[in-house]
């Protein structure tokens, strides 16, 4: 047996030399490109900021990112889905959904459609890592961990969270289990990206929390119910973003018209209510209810136009969206169960996260980069509970779950 172990030891070192060039080769790749996106994003939004009037082109900038993947015979469904899906079946990844989903995110944030980001940076990574794969003759497997890698890598570009990125990957693609065969080649390609990220300037995603409570039971029963709370607020987003989408789908069959028409109705609701902080990701909005300040609807109005623009096709993601809905929900709810309102946004958002992730262990690894912290154990028990009673819904539909929330069994869809 020893003898064996040895003769293997051989082969693990070619693997891993193998893995670790592959890997850098991914991270530099990826974090060069996601750190540019990172900046385009920053831009834009910026210039949208000043320029509140260009969200009326918005219904035009939805016509141009459809007619863009028309024109590029590139399926408008094709989106983190579909890499998810690749992962685990090794269905290939189409090379110009790189650069189509790149401009649909640009334009979507330019004219202020109320979406996210990290949907961009996965499909980015994965289909670079997948198709670098491919061109280098990889067979299936080692394709699907390049494809894992590039995910990995352009997440932590553009947030700024290596380690949570790494493990988001790993954890995401079938819920109860660990794809340990991708964790250094993911964890090499992240850190790497990171790594080149800031030494560009690039800056983190990162908040300030000035105060943790202790964590006695009586912050802890408060934290649960809390992330209780932020459970049953998650359902509602889920269904909210995936019959918007049915909705919209079954009520203006044209693609083009009904893009046109949520892009409008947008810019008609923002311009006529006073909804510039909801355009876009919103990230200073997040900033501002760890910061304690917040509207007590603001959770709602941001899921309500989140689901129109997501529903309607808008490109981007749902994550920097349900990280605000998380931050305002939790700085409105949480001083009324007595808990300070800063801690309350960092607890929700934390749990929400989780919630539509159903990646309980990389939430905890995010809750550490984003507050720099190791203090982490209310946030546990807030991801914890939050992940049990968020049931298997999700963002994603071809997320798998492999076992049982609850039991330690396989899980079977009722």
């Amino acid at each position: 047996m020893d003898r064996e172990k040895v003769r293997y030891a051989g082969k693990y070192i070619l693997a891993a030399i193998k893995w670790a060039a592959v890997s850098l080769l991914i991270g530099v790749v990826c974090g060069l490109l996601g750190t540019a996106f990172h900046w385009g994003i920053d831009w834009v939004t910026r210039y949208r900021s000043e320029h509140m009037a260009v969200i009326w082109l918005l219904p035009l900038a939805g016509v141009a990112t459809l007619l863009l993947y028309r024109l590029c015979r590139v399926s408008f469904d094709a989106g983190t889905n579909l890499i998810i899906t690749s992962v685990v079946t090794g269905e290939h990844i189409p090379v110009l959904l790189a650069p189509l989903i790149t401009a649909g995110t640009l334009l979507s944030h330019l004219f202020g459609a109320s979406v996210g980001r990290e949907g961009a940076a996965l499909q980015l990574g994965g289909t670079i890592g997948h198709n670098l794969g491919e061109l280098m003759r990889f067979d299936e497997d080692d394709v699907r961990v390049l494809a894992m890698s590039g995910m990995a890598a352009c997440f932590s570009a553009m947030f700024g969270t290596p380690v949570s990125a790494a493990v988001f990957v790993l954890e995401v693609i079938c819920v109860g289990t660990f794809q340990y065969a991708a964790f250094l080649p993911c964890i090499i390609a992240s850190c790497t990206a990171g790594w080149l990220g800031r030494l560009l300037g690039s800056k983190p995603m990162a908040f300030d929390l000035p105060h943790i409570p202790e964590a006695s039971w009586e912050f802890v029963l408060k934290t649960a119910l809390l992330a209780a709370l932020t459970a049953a607020l998650s359902i509602v987003l889920c269904i909210a973003l995936h019959k918007s989408a049915e909705f919209w789908a079954k009520l203006i069959k044209n693609p083009y018209l009904r893009i046109f028409l949520g892009g409008l109705i947008m810019a008609v609701l923002v311009t006529a209510l006073g909804l510039g902080d909801y355009a876009g990701a919103g990230a200073h909005m997040i900033e501002r209810a760890i910061g304690g300040e917040t509207e007590p609807w603001a959770f709602a109005v941001k899921l309500l136009l989140t689901a129109l623009c997501v529903g309607v096709g808008f490109r981007g993601g749902e994550i920097v969206p349900t990280l605000f809905i998380g931050a305002t929900f939790g700085c409105a709810v949480g001083p009324l169960l007595g808990l300070d309102p800063g801690f309350g946004a960092a607890a929700a958002m934390a749990a929400l996260f989780c919630s539509v992730v159903n990646c309980p262990i990389a939430t905890l690894f995010l809750t550490a980069e984003l507050f720099g912290t190791t203090d982490l154990g209310l946030f546990a028990v807030a991801i914890a509970v939050a992940f049990v009673l968020s049931g298997y819904f999700g963002l994603y539909n071809s997320q798998r779950f492999q076992f049982s929330k609850v039991k330690r069994r396989a899980y079977e869809e009722k």
